[in-house]
């Protein structure tokens, strides 16, 4: 296999440039979220009323009003549906590459199972990300503040499913559009932001262990030191 082929399919398993999607795409994500609580808060109630008052359809001069709001809402629902798909497809190509970059024979399909299998998905992904950070081979001592971060990551983002999928449901309170609050957004947040320092920490292990990585035998010259200049070597005959 040749030298340059060799170079062009580690670059395609590193992970750093998929690391940067998951930032921005995160960042996006808890954007949307708070145009759309902020909106809830200040607008939702009202535009929720009115909407009642026309039985869901705005129609007549009275109605032109509500129109921009409703319009609004609907941009900002499609705004965090997008951005959520981002993050999560992202995400899931970082942790292949992620994955790869330890073994370059790694599959994806136990990624796509990890979380798509219901049950399944609520332990594999934090325990194949911590399968990548003991494929980087950390320096010791590092266990201990590498689970509390994980840990720490993965309760978060249970908290936020859970308030998303059941708090939501079965919230009595009508009158809101869709119940999306701030104890939403802050779960939300705590989890994006834990979710990005795992990603960073990987990333930081996977790049120190690749600059240590031992270079295979013909790929660059080895090295030998040079006498400074004015000085004679030693043992050398004149």
């Amino acid at each position: 296999m040749a030298r340059g082929e060799i170079n062009v399919r580690y670059t395609q398993a590193s992970p750093a440039r998929a690391a940067s999607a998951v930032y921005v795409t995160l960042t996006a994500q808890i954007l949307s979220l708070g145009a759309l609580v902020s909106f809830e808060l200040s607008r939702g109630r009202r535009l929720a009323a009115e909407l009642a008052a026309f039985g869901g359809r705005p129609q007549g001069a009275d109605a032109e009003a509500v129109v921009g709001a409703v319009t609004l809402f609907a941009v900002l629902m499609m705004l965090v549906a997008v951005t959520t798909v981002a993050a999560a497809a992202a995400y899931v190509t970082w942790l292949v590459r992620a994955r790869q970059a330890n073994d370059r024979s790694a599959a994806t399909a136990p990624v796509a199972a990890a979380w798509l299998l219901p049950g399944v998905n609520l332990v594999a992904p934090a325990v194949l990300v911590d399968e990548v950070w003991r494929g980087t081979r950390p320096p010791a001592g590092r266990r201990g503040r590498w689970l509390a971060l994980l840990g720490s990551w993965w309760a978060a983002w249970l908290g936020t499913l859970a308030l998303f999928t059941i708090r939501l449901p079965l919230d009595a309170s009508a009158g809101d559009l869709t119940g999306v609050g701030v104890p939403e957004l802050a779960c939300a947040s705590v989890a994006a932001l834990l979710c990005a320092c795992t990603v960073r920490e990987l990333t930081r292990l996977q790049r120190a262990a690749r600059s240590a990585r031992v270079v295979e035998p013909g790929t660059l010259r080895p090295f030998s030191p040079q006498p400074a200049p004015g000085s004679t070597a030693v043992g050398r005959p004149s």
